[in-house]
């Protein structure tokens, strides 16, 4: 019995190699990179996190309206356009996920409304914050939890596009003072009115 296992081992051994030299290699997965932005911002780390965690720092250079809640599940929805049906302002429904007084904030986060199917799924952003001596404060931003599908790709190619300048909105906040929202509600009151006036049509 053990001779005849022995005679066939180098039998079972060719073969063994065959069929792994013949199978396919593993399919890649194919998912863009996390999104990463930096920036340096001229305010005290407590200040930033401020501007991160609270309505009227939301305010003052991301939004025109807000909806926080700074704890663990707390709300964290981000309206770029307050006019719109419920569901279509903006961050609709996004929710902290963990967070660290002045150091770490990370929250769920959508797509455009205009991007159904990777709308009605989640990313997950994480915005961290140290302080470089007394008034300034490194601040990075990093999204990730793309999918790769073309509407996914479509989305992180958005939001490669928007981080910079919401990071950018907060340097000026602080460079030059809270965003004047006014001409932005404006053209979003113009355009609301122009989509009911076709409609009555």
């Amino acid at each position: 019995m053990h001779l005849l296992a022995l005679k066939r081992l180098p039998t079972i051994a060719v073969t063994l190699f065959a069929l792994s030299a013949c199978s396919a290699p593993p399919t890649a997965i194919v998912a863009p990179p996390p999104i990463v932005e930096t920036i340096v911002v001229k305010a005290k780390v407590a200040e930033v996190w401020k501007a991160w965690t609270t309505k009227e720092g939301i305010v003052s250079f991301f939004a025109p309206d807000a909806n926080i809640e700074a704890k663990v599940d707390g709300a964290f929805e981000v309206f770029m356009n307050p006019l719109a049906k419920a569901g279509d302002k903006g961050a609709d429904g996004m929710r902290i996920l963990a967070l660290e007084e002045n150091a770490m904030l990370t929250f769920t986060w959508n797509a455009p409304p205009s991007m159904p199917v990777a709308r009605a799924q989640r990313t997950v952003v994480t915005v961290r914050m140290a302080a470089r001596g007394d008034s300034l404060t490194d601040v990075s931003l990093t999204h990730t939890g793309f999918g790769g599908s073309a509407q996914w790709l479509e989305a992180h190619a958005y939001f490669e596009k928007a981080w910079p300048n919401v990071m950018k909105n907060l340097k000026k906040r602080f460079d030059d003072g809270p965003v004047d929202w006014t001409p932005w509600l404006k053209r979003l009151q113009e355009k609301a009115d122009a989509n009911t006036a076709t409609l009555k049509k």
